[in-house]
């Protein structure tokens, strides 16, 4: 059985199932989002591609380009006049991009609209918008003037990263004037058909703007009723499975340790909080399928989510029957169990377990979106866990994004998104090429709704709270469960799975749990558990 786990052809994989992005699933027990309707993403009259919907209850702020008009060439371009050695009225050559300090604030303001109109034309009005808060006895200190100068001096590099975290740190001081200041140079920065750092900077930008002009919560429901075609979101869903190792992983993980703990049972049942499409459970009937004194019966009981019903275009009884069949198949006897409701509000009542069953439960990509108790009284996240121990199950199986994002105030949560995201787009860059012509739909309908939500909302709007492994260890122990040792299979047959993409990608075991990162960054751990 060991090793039938995961041999698998693609082609008898994408028979029964296309796989879903567990990882982009807010739960109806935040807000009652709905889907009026679904179109496909924006294209300018001049051809450029808009990222989401920036201009819905935003006010005055434009949508951004896609690609960059910010030319920093050295032809006699702004971005020479910013690299120069010599100023007027600077006797010592000394660069003002290194320091805005003077004494003089006549000669600050000169100096600055100099710049400004180098980078954005003669008739912009920022820096006299933000130089007239001074007037009238307010004192400019040479610490502020510096900071200005150092901000300078990262939109003359093109240090994106930097600007982006410039003009989060201005959103969070509540700087309106420097954060559209920011917000005008991004969007001459950003690009969603460019590098890396520039698609995820698109996003990030889109996240900041929603903020700015409070609004974030409608930027997110607007882009609910923006989604493609249910069968094309589908297919943007399976593209990102086969080009990133990310979901794969967590199955096999997963599935890894619900095979070793059902070795020797006669009768399983799979507990499965976010069945999504029902891909992960494939290999699995197959791997059952062929265990030495035959098949165990197998019962799945799938609880549902708005996102995977709409992708998948139906209910779960669409899951059940594709899973029915490849049992069929198989010859393994199999029971489909439906639990129609969110994750957030399931009961003990609701999950059928029978005595005798040996009881396996699955939190795939899932836990991060119930809300805890810095949410909610209720605090579904550790009710979950807790109602898991109770039904005494023999493993518990937690994947989940390796992100600090839960209770993270908003300039360390910015900070962690970017850094997170970028070694995720990073990695997309390596597989999937940016003349694709669905990349642009992977990223915006897969990922680019998780980085506004964690940017733009709050409150039990920001459905994306993600934790270290660390702090679900925690939770776990508290509610009474210990580690399940990891199979040296699974770890092997991972390796084995990362030898078909790039070699940036790591596979590490830390202390009983699986980590999948790209190259210094842990994107996804896995681990299990059992009753103590």
């Amino acid at each position: 059985m060991s090793n039938s786990l995961y041999c698998q052809s693609k082609r008898d994989f994408d028979t029964h199932f296309r796989p879903q992005c567990q990882s982009l699933n807010p739960q109806p027990c935040y807000s009652n989002l709905s889907h009026e309707s679904h179109t496909s993403p924006n294209i300018s009259p001049e051809g450029q591609y808009s990222t989401l919907e920036s201009s819905t209850g935003v006010g005055s702020y434009p949508m951004y380009r896609s690609a960059s008009a910010f030319n920093f060439s050295g032809n006699g371009s702004h971005g020479s006049i910013l690299s120069s050695n010599s100023y007027p009225d600077n006797p010592d050559n000394s660069p003002l991009s290194n320091s805005c300090v003077t004494e003089d604030f006549g000669d600050l303001k000169y100096k600055l609209r100099e710049l400004e109109s180098a980078m954005l034309g003669p008739d912009t009005d920022t820096i006299d918008s933000y130089c007239h808060a001074f007037v009238g006895g307010t004192h400019v200190t040479p610490l502020e003037m510096d900071s200005w100068g150092r901000v300078v001096d990262m939109i003359a590099r093109k240090d994106l990263k930097q600007v982006l975290v410039a003009c989060a740190k201005a959103v969070a001081e509540n700087d309106q004037l420097v954060a559209q200041w920011l917000m005008d140079e991004l969007r001459q920065m950003v690009s969603v058909s460019g590098e890396p750092i520039q698609r995820l900077g698109a996003y990030m930008l889109e996240g900041l703007v929603a903020r700015q002009a409070d609004s974030g919560s409608s930027i997110y429901k607007a882009l609910r009723c923006k989604e493609p075609a249910s069968a094309d979101l589908l297919s943007y869903m399976h593209l990102l499975f086969e080009v990133c190792p990310y979901i794969k992983f967590g199955y096999m993980s997963a599935n890894g340790a619900i095979a070793e703990a059902m070795k020797d049972e006669r009768r399983v049942h799979i507990i499965d909080f976010q069945i999504g499409q029902g891909s992960q459970w494939v290999t699995l009937l197959q791997a059952f399928a062929a265990r030495p004194g035959g098949p165990p019966h197998i019962c799945i009981t799938g609880i549902d989510d708005s996102y995977s019903a709409y992708a998948r275009g139906g209910g779960l009884n669409i899951v059940g029957q594709r899973l029915s069949r490849l049992a069929q198949t198989c010859k393994v006897p199999f029971e489909f169990r439906v639990v129609d409701i969110s994750g957030c509000r399931v009961q003990f009542k609701d999950l059928g377990v029978k005595h005798g069953d040996a009881l396996a439960v699955n939190f795939a990509f899932m836990l991060h979106h119930m809300p805890d108790e810095s949410v909610t009284t209720e605090n579904h996240r550790d009710r979950l866990i807790r109602l898991a121990k109770g039904l005494n199950p023999k493993v518990v199986t937690l994947v989940e994004q390796e992100c600090n994002t839960n209770t993270a105030s908003f300039l360390p949560r910015f900070q962690e998104t970017l850094d997170y995201y970028t070694a995720m787009f990073e990695s997309m860059d390596v597989t999937l090429p940016r003349a694709h012509k669905d990349r642009i739909n992977v990223e915006q309908h897969c990922l680019a709704r998780d980085v506004v939500n964690l940017i733009a909302c709050e409150g039990v709007e920001r459905v994306e709270r993600h934790e270290l492994l660390g702090k679900w260890r925690s939770r776990f122990t508290m509610a009474g469960f210990r580690p399940y040792p990891l199979s040296t299979l699974v770890n092997s047959t991972i390796k084995t799975l990362l030898k078909n993409y790039c070699d940036r990608y790591r596979l590490e075991e830390r202390n009983g749990a699986l980590y999948l990162g790209w190259m210094n960054r842990d994107l996804v751990a896995s681990c299990a558990w059992q009753c103590s």
